[in-house]
């Protein structure tokens, strides 16, 4: 199962690091970003739920587990406040929502991060 919680880690990265940096060039959130944080979203959650299955002990009140259960709760928020920000099609919010969107990709790096060295230290 190991293989796969990797694989559905290392998709959110890319979904997101692609939605959040293609929007901030662009300049303006678009639907396909908004397609691509959901699906950043999907797989995160997807890999960390196998992760937890892995590990049998769910939950972990560690750094990583605190830091990782943040990082998918502000991705949830940024996800649902992108498409509200479309759906009401606010232009000054859709230019700007960029900003956002680039201190919840920095703050999803730190568990994603500490992972990593956690996995590579075992």
């Amino acid at each position: 199962m190991l293989p796969f919680a990797i694989i559905f880690i290392s998709l959110a990265l890319v979904f997101y690091t692609i939605g959040v940096w293609s929007e901030k060039v662009q300049g303006v959130l678009k639907n396909w970003h908004v397609t691509i944080f959901w699906l950043g979203l999907v797989c995160d959650t997807t890999g960390t739920t196998i992760m937890g299955k892995i590990a049998q002990g769910g939950f972990l009140f560690s750094f990583h587990g605190i830091t990782g259960l943040l990082a998918i709760l502000l991705m949830l928020f940024h996800v649902i406040w992108a498409t509200i920000v479309l759906m009401r099609k606010d232009k000054e919010m859709i230019q700007k929502f960029h900003k956002f969107s680039i201190l919840v990709w920095v703050i999803w790096l730190i568990p994603y991060i500490s992972g990593l060295i956690y996995g590579m230290t075992r």
